[in-house]
């Protein structure tokens, strides 16, 4: 190769593969500060839009599960509100089965009576009492849980509000109604023997309801742990070997330095020419 001191061929590819060293160099070392192989459009466009995707979608299912997690709350609420209620239609058929009795005497009727009232209105109380979030299943108003289960919003599952209160449809029993007389009594457990019915009826309802939601809630746990796994496996950066890559490209590039440096020296054989 002949002499130049216009151009040092030897020089400008030695300094060429130094900036293609030190490049790498940038690129893994962005990896590694990142923990990404693919952090932008510029490092893989079409793996960089798959995975944006994906993100979009496992935001979606994060919002799935905070619909469903404030629907199971409400469910779970109602569903305890109703099996209360239960209980107590059932301690007040045994006051009003008592009360039917043709031999018991006005005292112990009034009695049972009194008995029957505080538990009557018990109910009136536990309904008020079960709401959550703003929402109440079972009061006098329309409230209904509807959970969306996918990202879209496009699918739900909705809960029916169900009227639990007095005299509104599902108990028969009213907010007036005593067992004062044998009369009474054996009307108001007529009333609430319709009334342990449709609410047991209603308890099926709800429970089937809150199973779905939380079977629901498990699935997208699962779904948001796979997207996101497999977001990892598009763009997250092997650690181990960008590590090994690391300490092969800083030696590549001490050894760059050196090259290009006795290659710039290459050109001062020419002065032994003319010494």
């Amino acid at each position: 190769m002949a002499f130049s001191v216009n151009s040092n061929a030897i020089a400008l590819s030695a300094l060429f593969n130094l900036n293609a060293t030190t490049r790498e160099l940038g690129t893994t070392q962005t990896h590694i500060n990142t923990g990404l192989k693919v952090a932008t459009a510029k490092d893989n466009a079409a793996i960089f839009s798959i995975a944006q995707k994906l993100r979009a979608d496992l935001k979606g299912y994060n919002a799935v599960k905070q619909s469903l997690d404030r629907s199971i709350s409400t469910s779970d609420v109602s569903l305890a509100a109703a099996g209360s209620i239960s209980d107590l239609l059932i301690q007040m058929k045994e006051k009003a089965v008592a009360a039917a009795d043709s031999g018991l005497d006005a005292t112990s009727r009034s009695a049972l009576s009194e008995d029957f009232k505080a538990l009557r209105d018990q109910i009136t109380i536990i309904i008020n009492n079960a709401e959550f979030n703003g929402a109440n299943l079972i009061d006098g108003g329309t409230d209904a849980i509807v959970a969306i289960t996918n990202p879209n919003a496009s699918q739900t599952i909705t809960i029916a509000h169900q009227n639990l209160t007095l005299g509104g449809g599902i108990i028969s029993i009213t907010a007036a109604q005593t067992i004062t007389t044998q009369a009474l009594a054996s009307a108001a457990l007529g009333n609430i023997s319709t009334s342990l019915a449709a609410v047991s009826v209603t308890l099926t309802k709800l429970g089937a309801g809150g199973k779905s939601l939380e079977a629901q809630r498990v699935f997208a746990d699962k779904i948001s742990n796979t997207i996101e796994i497999g977001i990892g496996n598009l763009v997250d950066a092997n650690m181990a070997k960008e590590s090994a890559n690391l300490q092969a490209l800083q030696v590549k590039q001490q050894l760059g330095v050196q090259a290009l440096s006795i290659a710039n020296k290459a050109p001062q054989a020419i002065l032994r020419i003319f010494g």
